[in-house]
């Protein structure tokens, strides 16, 4: 068994103690064995008479029964004092490495939240001297400030480039809609223009979400009470495939245009990849005995090998070749974990034996 650092320092502590009790007890009873022979033979030269050798009897056998009670007696106490030192020393130790456990326990909860970016905004912020220890917390959260600093300005940049791309597209789906109402305009013209519509489209889609990501990965801060089955009842449409919904209450704190935005891609992801007859979507909603509140997106569809699940919710990760030439831009289902992780939850996918996937969201209640 590997002991810890605790552990470690306790051994230290008591084995020290231990060692220097037994050389004090062992230079105690060197240094008065050492002085009786000179109290005996001061004896020896002051007595006189016929008691003289049972004297010297008596006090050899007092000088014996004298030592074996100093090292017996004061080895008991140096078992008793040595365990007590010993769970003193671990009490010093955990004292001693609180600091560290702080330290820890901080880079645990960064380690452990969903996104890479998620809790770095936290800092240790360590109290107390000046010592080696205080300088590793400090140098810890410097570096955590610039990571945050850098996440930030990454998605700074996604959401600006995605301002600054939104003009000229804009501007070139004008001057498109004006060149194909012209009466001039031939059938090469129209057929030409009404394909770069659509690439213009499939780029505002694609900027829109890029957008949106960034957006939703940021915790929410401002919150209001949302029921996800009236979301569920207002978005849970389509023309094309038959959809089927089981809302029932489902309340949660958090931004209702992102929560919208996370039922509807999965119902439009439900749609798109879909089989041509007899496909539906399946909407559920719904709390749980443990008090999170569950969203369920099931669909017909292609068979998807389970391996390929975890990447669909990668941006623009797609499978198979009918998602290639997919209207979507590929960051659906990305958005929708970003969503559910902004509000403290998550999403989770699994492939149908018969085909299509099952999207499950969970989301803390609200109070």
């Amino acid at each position: 068994m590997r002991l810890t650092v605790r552990g470690r320092l306790t051994l230290v502590y008591g084995g020290l103690f231990v060692l220097a009790g037994l050389v004090l007890l062992g230079a105690t009873a060197v240094l008065f064995s050492q002085r009786l022979p000179t109290v005996l033979a001061k004896v020896d030269i002051d007595a006189s008479g016929p008691g003289v050798v049972g004297n010297q009897r008596f006090l050899t056998e007092s000088r014996d029964n004298t030592l074996a009670t100093l090292l017996s007696q004061g080895a008991i106490a140096l078992v008793v004092v040595s365990a007590a030192m010993i769970a003193l020393g671990w009490l010093v130790a955990g004292r001693m490495l609180q600091p560290l456990q702080q330290i820890t326990a901080t880079a645990r909860r960064i380690a452990d939240a969903p996104d890479a970016d998620r809790g770095l905004h936290e800092r240790i912020a360590l109290t107390g001297p000046q010592d080696e220890i205080k300088e590793l917390a400090d140098t810890f959260d410097v570096m955590l400030a610039r990571l945050d600093h850098s996440f930030d300005g990454q998605r700074r940049f996604i959401a600006s480039a995605s301002h600054e791309l939104r003009t000229p597209l804009t501007l070139n789906r004008t001057l498109l809609e004006v060149a194909l109402t012209q009466e001039a305009a031939s059938e090469e013209v129209r057929q030409l223009g009404s394909t770069l519509l659509a690439i213009n489209d499939r780029h505002g889609r694609l900027i829109d979400g890029l957008l949106l990501l960034a957006q939703s990965e940021r915790p929410v801060v401002e919150r209001s009470y949302v029921d996800l089955a009236d979301i569920v009842d207002h978005v849970a449409v389509s023309d094309t495939v038959k959809v089927l919904t089981d809302p029932k209450e489902a309340t949660v704190a958090g931004n209702p245009v992102l929560l919208e935005r996370l039922v509807q891609n999965l119902v439009e992801n439900g749609v798109r990849h879909n089989i041509e007859e007899n496909g539906w979507v399946r909407v559920r909603t719904g709390t749980r005995l443990d008090g999170w509140v569950v969203l369920e997106v099931s669909n017909s569809g292609p068979a998807i090998p389970r391996y390929e699940v975890p990447g669909l919710f990668e941006p623009f990760h797609r499978y198979g070749a009918e998602r290639l030439h997919a209207p979507g831009a590929g960051l659906g289902l990305s958005i929708v974990r970003a969503v559910a992780r902004a509000h403290g939850g998550d999403a989770r996918a699994e492939a149908r034996d018969e085909g299509g996937l099952v999207v499950t969201v969970t989301l803390p209640r609200a109070l």
